[in-house]
């Protein structure tokens, strides 16, 4: 049986690498049960972390700004509770979720228009349902580049702000975004004398309010108009070099500065890092290089099922030793075909990869195609039998970094298996984000950990290795004061997160001047900020969805051997661990 498990899963894997074709498109995430009315949202996943799926009276769908403050006006005038909804829904918390189910949602999909390029200035302004795909190819035909971004580019410009999505980099302003942004415009409510809606064009001559809009979570109302500082096109070489781990502490802080892209993916349990060497050149040099990151293309339905069962039996039989099979597997396949990258746009012949910057910054091409009744899909398509994972996105100060993974060497030291799981998700990707001055931005210069990893379709059921996952995430948010990505994340790592931010105070008070009655803000946003008790939901199990910290082993699976417990390096963490009948 594991023999053919893994014979079956190196096929599955060869299929990830190089099947393209066309896909199903993801399906809408808002649905209706009659015209844009009675609906439902969730996000591309199919679910958010507590499971639910959110509700909705009814859904606008604005083409203009003059519309666009035309419904924002209706709703603040009915005191109703709005949402801000994005073309593909990629944010993992209840961003986007109404209150009750009376709230109204107000969808981006058509304010998807470029707006005005100014070459001399070197400037482009967007409605804010344009996608960051629409941002770079605009721009590239100005000769233009937005200079970092996010590796997946199926976000809009007002999500990607809203939640603070940033690339890879210690250069310049940083990789933030949000740090580009030279001007916006948002649609609050307002008062009678305003026709009960707000237009507030923001630039750096109101810098307060401007710092609060940049990275908002949705709270302050609709961002309608977008303006971003771009550079000149350029061009890039990357090079992927795999080392042992031995001196990644060492390691982490100078490599950042040495390369103006860099990045890293950490393999904790293979004792392996990989290491992007990647830096802006002369465009005189040769090279027509892109990126096409494999787990982001189409993949055949069939071969995503393989897989999904494979983890699930290694699951359900407590099977480590598969799940590091499979891990070796996954990652030596994406790293034998350079993880999309190709020197021409066809075939991959060998590093470095010389290209120019708009075909090597982002990727997603399982989102550009027509349907295909499901026989392919974006891997994670909650119509199929795919991926369904958890996510810990966390950033921590470069100074105390090296001690962060220290810590987590330390726990893979005792349970060398342990992060097998998460290697089957392409490990930990490191990413570099400076200090920003956006209130809800990074407070220092950090690095980036974005972890994916198994979730299992019955909440009841515990993970094999949960407790050394939960005190990582555990160790990264209360030890060393890890920030959250605010797209990301199950709720623990939003736990106390606005103490964090030295600004908080500055941001709520622009909140309460845009939008006193929170109109705009959910009951998740408000436990988020502060205002309204904590965003752990204290009940049975619920531990195993990370809604809260065990403090009881109810919170845990206690039928299934799992109890709550200290953490293993990390006293004071508390996690789900399998206690054997003798330690009960």
């Amino acid at each position: 049986m594991e023999i053919f498990q893994r014979i079956l899963l190196s096929t599955s894997c060869l299929l990830l690498a190089v099947f393209m074709v066309d896909c199903s498109p993801p399906e809408s995430h808002i649905k209706c049960s009659s015209t844009n009315t009675n609906c439902t949202i969730t996000n591309s996943y199919g679910t958010f972390p507590d499971r639910s799926i959110c509700q909705a009276a009814n859904v606008a769908y604005p083409t203009t700004e003059e519309e666009l403050i035309s419904i924002v006006a209706g709703a603040t005038e009915a005191k109703r509770k709005v949402k801000v909804a994005t073309r593909y829904s990629h944010s993992i918390p209840k961003l986007a979720c109404p209150d009750g189910q009376n709230g109204l949602l107000i969808s981006t999909d058509y304010l998807n228009r470029p707006l005005e390029i100014d070459v001399q200035s070197m400037k482009i302004s967007v409605e804010s349902g344009v996608t960051l795909r629409q941002l770079i190819n605009e721009a590239a035909k100005a000769g233009l580049a937005l200079p970092y971004s996010p590796y997946w580019w199926g976000l809009t410009i007002g999500g990607l702000l809203s939640t603070g999505a940033h690339g890879s980099t210690l250069w310049g302003k940083g990789s933030a975004i949000h740090d580009y942004v030279v001007a916006l415009t948002i649609i609050s409510p307002g008062g009678p004398e305003d026709g009960y809606a707000k237009v507030r064009s923001l630039n750096e001559s109101n810098s307060t309010e401007l710092n609060a809009a940049k990275v908002s979570l949705g709270v302050l109302g609709v961002i309608s108009k977008v303006t971003l500082q771009l550079q000149p096109l350029f061009k890039r070489s990357i090079s992927y070099v795999a080392k042992k781990d031995t001196d990644l502490g060492d390691q982490v802080a100078s490599f950042g500065r040495q390369h103006e892209f860099a990045d890293i993916t950490w393999y904790p349990s293979q004792g392996k890092a990989v290491y992007r060497i990647d830096d802006r050149i002369s465009s005189n040099i040769s090279g027509n290089g892109l990126y096409d990151y494999i787990p982001f293309r189409s993949t055949l339905s069939l071969g995503l099922a393989a897989i999904r069962t494979t983890e699930d039996t290694q699951e359900s039989l407590k099977d480590p030793d598969g799940k590091c099979a499979s891990a070796k597997l996954i990652t030596s396949t994406l790293e034998n075909f350079a993880y999309g990258l190709t020197n021409n746009g066809i075939v991959f012949t060998g590093y470095p990869i010389i290209g120019y910057h708009n075909r090597l910054q982002s990727s997603g091409t399982c989102l550009d195609s027509p349907e295909d009744a499901l026989i392919t899909a974006c891997p994670w398509d909650s119509r199929i039998k795919g991926e369904y994972f958890f996510q810990a996105t966390f950033s921590i100060s470069l100074s105390v970094v090296k001690r962060f993974l220290q810590d987590v060497r330390d726990l893979v030291k005792l349970e060398p298996r342990a992060l097998c799981g998460l290697e089957q998700y392409n490990g930990i990707l490191m990413r570099y984000v400076k200090a920003s001055s956006a209130y809800l931005g990074k407070e220092d210069d950090a690095l980036d950990f974005d972890i994916t990893f198994y979730r299992n379709k019955d909440p009841t059921k515990p993970r094999l290795y949960e407790d050394i996952l939960e005190e990582i995430e555990q160790l990264a948010v209360f030890k060393y004061g890890g920030l959250p990505h605010w797209g990301k994340n199950r709720n623990l790592v939003f736990n106390g997160a606005l103490k964090k931010y030295k600004n908080a105070g500055a941001f709520l008070r622009v909140k309460e001047m845009y939008d006193p009655m929170g109109l705009f803000s959910n009951e998740w946003t408000d436990q988020v900020l502060g205002l309204k008790g904590d965003v752990n939901i204290i009940k049975e199990g619920c531990a195993l969805e990370g809604l809260c910290i065990c403090s009881q082993d109810t919170h845990c699976a206690p039928r299934d051997g799992y109890l709550c417990r200290a953490g293993k390096i990390y006293q004071d963490a508390r996690v789900c661990a399998l206690v054997s009948t003798s330690e009960q």
